[in-house]
């Protein structure tokens, strides 16, 4: 479980660049572990250059427009003043305003920690934080600043080697060698009870669990309701959207082809699929069967194009034709960058290998029902939307610009269904514990027939790229070993929905937890730890984190609304051309119905606000709850408005259209 995470996020916020190391400055070879000279330890990030300032140790990114700043501070009154001392050590010339400064729990031998960001502009597209953390009385205060993209295309990087700084005489807690405890009646209530507080304190209506353990579950079922104020319980069999765990369902469905030898793990995809096509020749020659799902190509996300612009009718050759016109920002395995559309490519290959003369997206859905969820009697693990929503399904919830959570517009949530095989499936907690028991089984069904050899389903869990400090992404599923054991895990995240599967081979164990609700997503870590120190009688850590989860969750959503104008500025508003065009994302019309004005895509529609930027511009800011505070930066380009957004490694321009 990761204790710190640098990575870019809603409140990373950011200022201007640093002075850096030139460009052409070649990466330095380092030692496994860094002195910081502030009486801390590291890992040195991966692949950026290194130089000594003083006694300042600063990383500057091969792209030349992000630094990683490690500086000490003595005696400073608390986190907010040491970050503000090293900011000012490092560039005297620093002079942004705090946004807002936090104090998460204490962890990994520290006595304090304080994270501190700052304001910025949506068109700055920059990144900036300070993060303090004492020990005694002294402060090793790490301080990032850069491109936005940068920061987004190497997070994995900054995680692996930041989430390592610590204390150099902490030694940090290890499970390796201790038994699983046996999840009795007790154990069971005792998760269940902490489930119970931590869906009241972060607002979530429902949540469906099962827990696996000797080959068996143990317990599944549900607590809370299936939407908000509704009266239905959720159970065992109540369906939620579980997203992204759907990527390792979809290799499990390759790993059955490489088994009857239809395709190799390190065959070329042209070889299997003709049609693929990645950006530029070279790159498309490059890629192999194996690259198509461990977010190790360097091809960033790409989900706005299928996020503003995907209808119910949109096909699902439609992977294809983006993938075509999409390069790689960085080497391939590099960095860690996820990417729906390879996954999505990766399960429509499969399908196609089976039932070539079916259409792709039928193909695969008739694949995954006969080779994977039949066998395994996922009996309510479907692709499709009505037979899932029949009966008994979890609506989804998230925040709006009030606050409390509340419904939010399911219609939002077909935009996946095109490029279904990277999370478009829905499940329920006994069905994805019967998943769980066959990762376990290592693809041996209980009569003891094979569904899938040992060697192909594991190879899904090889180590492609690291995503933190002794984490790794595979082909769909992840493994974290920081805390001595190799504890693989999937999420998923869909406009109201949550969800987390964990399973640990060397004991046995794993566990299902799905959710409907956007804050759910605060859940999950919560929830791992909670488990980790039931099973191994690990430090109480679980309480105190959600208490400050809480805490700090309604601390940042209080300083996130302000600014917002709810029913929007009337002269910005009234500025609007009545419809933009992109040529990727598609059109974009201005609406206003009984005093609420409206943003319409193809994938849905939001009700809208203003905010005033600090750099002079103003934002048209998403108000639906699931998609709230999203900014489309107000603009003109060639004597036409227009609406810009921007997405961490692409900006996305909506051009008037003329009536």
């Amino acid at each position: 479980m990761k204790r710190l995470a640098f990575a870019a996020s809603a409140l990373l916020v950011a200022a201007s660049p640093l002075p850096l190391l030139a460009q052409d400055a070649a990466p330095q070879e380092s030692a496994a572990v860094l002195d910081t000279g502030t009486g801390a330890q590291m890992t040195p990030i991966p692949g950026w250059n290194r130089e000594m300032r003083g006694d300042m140790m600063v990383f500057s990114a091969p792209e030349g427009d992000a630094t990683a700043a490690i500086v000490g501070v003595d005696d400073a009154a608390d986190g907010a003043a040491a970050v503000a001392a090293a900011w000012a050590k490092l560039d005297p010339a620093f002079e942004r305003e705090v946004l807002i400064a936090q104090d998460p729990p204490a962890r990994d031998g520290w006595d304090q920690i304080t994270v501190v960001n700052y304001k910025t502009s949506p068109s700055e597209q920059l990144a900036i934080q300070g993060i303090g953390l004492r020990k005694g009385d002294t402060w090793t205060v790490v301080l990032i600043n850069g491109a936005l993209g940068t920061i987004a295309k190497r997070g994995a990087q900054l995680n692996q080697a930041f989430g390592s700084l610590r204390p150099t005489d902490f030694e940090r807690e290890s499970f390796a060698g201790r038994e699983a405890k046996e999840l009795t009646q007790a154990r069971i209530a005792e998760l269940t009870g902490y489930l119970t507080e931590a869906m009241e304190g972060l607002e979530i209506p429902g949540v469906g669990l099962a827990l696996v353990q000797n080959d068996r579950i143990v317990w599944e079922g549900g607590l809370g309701t299936t939407e908000i104020g509704g009266g239905r319980q959720v159970d065992e069999d109540t369906s939620f959207m579980v997203a992204s765990n759907t990527k390792g369902m979809a290799t499990l469905l390759l790993s059955t082809l490489v088994d009857e030898g239809k395709l190799a793990w390190d065959q070329k995809v042209t070889e299997v699929y003709p049609e693929f096509r990645l950006g530029s020749a070279e790159t498309t020659d490059s890629v192999l069967v194996e690259h198509l799902i461990c977010a190790c190509t360097g091809l960033p996300r790409k989900d706005m194009q299928w996020v503003m612009n995907t209808s119910r009718e949109t096909p699902a050759s439609d992977t294809f034709v983006q993938l075509a016109a999409t390069e790689p920002t960085s080497g391939f395995g590099e960095v860690f960058q996820y990417n729906n559309l390879m996954a999505s490519a990766a399960g429509y290959i499969g399908g196609h290998l089976i039932y070539p003369d079916m259409e792709i997206g039928a193909a695969f859905d008739r694949a995954m029902d006969e080779r994977i969820f039949g066998p395994l009697g996922m009996t309510r693990t479907t692709f499709d939307y009505a037979k899932a929503m029949d009966d008994n399904w979890a609506r989804p919830h998230a925040r709006g610009f009030a606050g409390p959570v509340e419904t939010a517009p399911m219609q939002w949530n077909w935009m996946v269904y095109p490029y279904r095989p990277a999370g478009g499936v829905w499940s329920t907690a006994h069905d994805m514990a019967l998943y769980a028991l066959n990762e376990l089984r290592e693809g041996t069904l209980a009569d003891g027939t094979d569904l899938v050899s040992a060697e192909n389903l594991l190879k899904r869990r090889e180590r492609y790229v690291p995503i933190g400090e002794d984490s790794w992404y595979g082909m769909g599923l992840m493994e974290s070993a920081n805390l001595g054991k190799s504890i693989y895990f999937h999420g998923g995240s869909l406009i109201g929905f949550k969800s987390n599967f964990w399973f640990i081979p060397e004991d046995g164990v794993a566990a299902v937890l799905l959710t409907n609700s956007d804050t759910g997503q605060g859940l999950l870590g919560l929830f791992q730890r909670k488990l980790l120190e039931v099973l191994y009688d690990g430090d109480e850590e679980a309480d105190e984190n959600l208490v400050a989860a809480v805490r700090l969750g309604a601390e940042a959503r209080e300083k996130g609304r302000e600014g917002i104008v709810e029913k929007g500025d009337a002269d910005v508003l009234a500025g609007l051309a009545p419809r933009y065009v992109n040529d990727e994302l598609g059109p974009l019309t201005i609406s206003s119905e009984g005093g609420t004005a409206y943003a319409t895509v193809t994938s849905g529609k939001t009700a809208i606000g203003t905010k005033a930027n600090d750099d002079g511009t103003q934002s048209v800011i998403m108000m639906t709850p699931g998609f709230f505070g999203f900014p489309l930066v107000v603009g003109e380009s060639d004597g036409k408005r227009t609406l810009t957004l921007l997405d961490a490694q692409h900006n996305y321009v909506f051009i008037e259209e003329a009536g």
